[in-house]
């Protein structure tokens, strides 16, 4: 078929669904989209091509437009067309769960070709049930010890703390809980995944049994056949579409856990969370603190290399001696430059310019030495294992047991080579570099940290070189109306394969909305004075609700000084994140309005995004400061610090705009339907007064704003 043709196709699939689904109404911005997305992707060339044509496109749609049905109708219709899949990734569970239960049915009911669409989930839900066999019944056997005699200096997981509390075996709770999940293995009611669990194991308790890539042989496993992992990945080679998250694709280049992604069409839904998700990929930290791993690791590698009759080529237990003393070095170290640094026992070392200290340099050096030494024993163990269970298949059950033994000590180790690899490399673009000290378990556990500070260079390298055909999608695209910020973040700048769209919402936020900005006597720089005179209006605020509210602070620090002033009457109304389950919070919530009772849910900025809460659900939304960035975050402070030595402002290139964002989110939280009515009221007056202020007002809906002063408000 042509590119016109496909083109055609494809948004005569978007038709068809608007047409043939009841209730459902097509805008014309939602069309729109569609269009785009046909014209962008039925010219590019998949597969094998020396000059391929890619085209990628970035396309904001606003609060109501209705993206997951403009992308799903035209991509599927054209990978079907053109006998390839779909990559779907997003960001949260919650849209996984959305397209999974209800926009891919809804489009396989009224498409004229069927299709088939899996979810796509990391190898570490599912059971091993290599593992889970081994460990079920009484006192397990002999893996039990490797996996959990490893850890005896890091807190207990919350239930076995809660089993200790109640008189409880640790081990008698662990074969409980194994026996259990055998049982319903066997009979039949449950297939393995995690999720799908009535009660979430502790994670440590369910590392153990965890399909991880680490501790599995794969094909040569004599549980292969029935794997869960593995059939999951039957599913999904049957699948056309395919709904995956953004860690998952970032983790999966060039290992085969998801279709090859120049052969196939891409959307990132979600999609300003992608540079965030690069950085946490290509990031490193190894624990300075937990080492009790590394006394174990020589009798496993001696007795893995005894029962197979190879001869370890390096001296396991001297470099493992020496590798504990090199980390256990740096800990102290760490500790006095923390201690000198003003820190204490609880805080961050961040190293300026990407420079480790010279005192930490030879040390590292050792370390990376010795980690390197054990990681090629590893390796060279793990890899005759898996020749052995080749080979020769009556010896595959204990191929893959020992196997199973080297398994939880592949991360750590790879952990201590990649980050001190890191800490000692230097390069044109410093990396944010730091010691991190945590006392909060009532024990000092220090760690060491390395991360890219450039997310564009990533993708550009690891995923963009690789994608033909993708489309970008987010409500929260632009910032301050412009989409130069996150093209420059995701590596899409400057790329002419690249177009860009914005959809404006369908909702009339001049009609249904009104943003209000408090002038406050106290600048917000002014930290103590600011925070009591915005508890002040807040409290006042708070008094006046009468159905849903939700109101965002920047620190925990803020949030709890408003907590703190709370009336008694007020207590009775404000929910608090952090109390309980987010889910058991937001049903009380619910439950409250629709019983008629005032209701305010206090967050942070993982509330600030994602929640939906339409109609009295939440009639305000109450924003305690602009919700920039901690300025103690130490990658944002490298890549700062970076930006000022080669003559670029951090401020205005990369703050102001980031923050830009994240108010749009925020404020995404007031008005979710046509017939929502609601009030956004900011305590930051610099929304109005400061130009980075109105730079970020600039990129917000056209709500009808009002500037409040000494309680009286005015119209702008």
């Amino acid at each position: 078929m042509s590119t016109d043709d496909l083109a055609g196709l494809s948004l005569a699939a978007f038709d068809q669904m608007v047409d043939a689904t009841a209730g459902f109404r097509s805008r014309p911005g939602q069309r729109d989209m569609a269009q785009q997305i046909a014209s962008a992707l039925s010219g590019v060339t998949l597969g094998e091509h020396a000059e391929p044509n890619k085209s990628i496109a970035v396309i904001q749609a606003g609060t109501g437009v209705g993206k997951s049905a403009a992308y799903l109708a035209t991509t599927v219709a054209l990978a079907l067309a053109r006998k390839t899949r779909v990559v779907i990734s997003t960001a949260t569970v919650a849209l996984q769960e959305q397209l999974m239960t209800k926009d891919l049915p809804a489009l396989a009911a009224v498409l004229e070709s069927p299709f088939v669409f899996a979810l796509a989930k990391g190898r570490g839900r599912y059971v091993c049930k290599f593992k889970l066999e081994r460990l079920a019944g009484p006192g397990g056997d002999e893996l039990n010890e490797e996996l959990f005699g490893v850890d005896e200096d890091t807190p207990p997981p919350r239930a076995a703390f809660a089993a200790q509390l109640q008189g409880v075996d640790p081990e008698e709770r662990r074969i409980k809980l194994y026996d259990a999940l055998a049982t319903a293995l066997s009979q039949g009611k449950w297939d393995g995944d995690r999720d799908k669990l009535a009660e979430q194991p502790d994670a440590r308790d369910w590392s153990a049994v965890a399909a991880e890539r680490h501790s599995c042989t794969a094909r040569h496993c004599p549980r292969f056949r029935d794997c869960s992992y593995y059939q999951a990945r039957m599913q999904l080679a049957e699948a056309n579409v395919i709904v995956a998250n953004h860690d998952l694709v970032l983790a999966s280049l060039g290992m085969n856990a998801l279709p090859e992604l120049e052969k196939c069409l891409v959307v990132f839904d979600e999609g300003h969370h992608l540079p965030a998700v690069a950085l946490d990929q290509f990031s490193s930290s190894m624990d300075l603190s937990s080492l009790r791993w590394l006394d174990k690791l020589p009798k496993i590698l001696l007795e893995v290399s005894e029962k197979i009759s190879r001869t370890p080529d390096q001296d396991v237990n001297t470099l493992a001696q020496q590798l504990k003393t090199a980390l256990l070095d740096v800990s102290r170290i760490a500790m006095d430059l923390l201690q000198s640094g003003g820190t204490g026992y609880d805080g961050t070392q961040r190293f300026k310019s990407g420079v480790l200290p010279a005192v930490l340099q030879e040390p590292m050096a050792l370390i990376q030495g010795h980690a390197r030494g054990l990681s090629s024993v590893l390796e060279a163990l793990g890899a005759e294992l898996k020749r052995r269970a080749k080979e020769d298949p009556a010896l595959a059950l204990s191929s893959s047991l020992l196997y199973a033994k080297l398994g939880p000590m592949a991360p750590r180790l790879g952990s201590v080579l990649a980050t001190s690899g890191m800490l000692l490399q230097q390069g044109p673009q410093p990396l944010a570099k730091w010691l991190k000290s945590d006392t909060s378990s009532g024990l000092v556990f220090m760690s060491a940290h390395a991360c890219p500070i450039v997310p564009g260079e990533l993708l550009q390298q690891s995923l963009w070189r690789q994608v033909r055909g993708a489309v970008i999608t987010s409500a929260t695209l632009t910032s301050c109306g412009s989409f130069d910020f996150f093209l420059q973040e995701a590596g899409l700048d400057n790329d002419e394969t690249v177009s860009t769209l914005e959809v404006a919402s369908p909702f009339n936020y001049t009609a249904q909305g009104r943003l209000i900005v408090v002038e406050t006597v106290a600048d917000p720089k002014n930290v103590e004075a600011y925070t009591r005179e915005l508890v002040a209006e807040l409290l006042l605020d708070l008094s006046q609700i009468e159905h849903g509210a939700l109101a965002l602070f920047t620190s925990r620090v803020q949030m709890k000084a408003a907590v703190d002033a709370l009336s008694p009457t007020l207590q009775d109304v404000v929910l608090v994140q952090g109390q309980m389950a987010r889910t058991r919070l937001l049903a009380t919530h619910q439950a409250r309005v629709e019983a008629g009772r005032p209701s305010v849910i206090f967050g942070l900025q993982s509330f600030g995004e994602g929640l939906d809460l339409p109609g009295r659900l939440c009639e305000t939304v109450l924003i305690a400061k602009l919700p920039f960035s901690p300025p103690s975050d130490p990658v944002e402070e490298a890549r700062s610090e970076w930006l000022k030595s080669v003559g670029r402002d951090p401020f205005s290139e990369l703050v102001v705009p980031a923050t830009g964002i994240r108010l749009l989110q925020w404020t995404g939280r007031a008005i979710r339907t046509e017939e929502d009515v609601a009030t956004v009221i900011c305590y930051d007056r610099r929304l109005l007064t400061m130009a980075f202020g109105r730079r970020m007002l600039q990129g917000l809906p056209a709500y009808a704003v009002l500037r409040r002063s000494a309680g009286v408000l005015r119209a702008m």
